[in-house]
């Protein structure tokens, strides 16, 4: 089976940066996309970044400008480089993942990011 699991997530000051990493584990024969999602307390599941194999990203209106999705191919491993963090950005991040091998969706167990005031 395929395993997602995130790291890099933690407390840092608003203006700050950080960067989640998502290595992805187990036989996928390739990617049809992947993307990092959030969920704030009380608050539904949105969508932060993503791209799909045919190298089209998408971003959230909330993190435009300031967060950059990118992969390494070779260690089927996805980044989220994010900057000028906010306070508002502050939620558990998950990574999200579809691949040729299965018909669904699979989801990491999500890394916690805090951004202080």
């Amino acid at each position: 089976q395929v395993q997602l699991v995130e790291s890099g997530g933690g407390l840092v000051q608003a203006g700050g940066s950080l960067r989640l990493s998502c290595a992805v584990s187990g036989t996928i024969f390739g990617i049809n996309y992947m993307g990092w999602y959030r969920q704030a307390p009380g608050k539904q599941r949105e969508l932060v970044a993503s791209f799909n194999s045919g190298g089209m990203t998408n971003y959230g209106d909330s993190v435009k400008g300031r967060f950059t999705i990118s992969s390494v191919n070779a260690k089927n491993t996805v980044y989220l480089q994010m900057d000028s963090l906010k306070p508002e950005d502050t939620a558990v991040y998950y990574c999200n993942g579809n691949f040729f091998r299965y018909g669904r969706d699979f989801w990491g167990q999500g890394t916690q990011v805090t951004v202080s005031s």
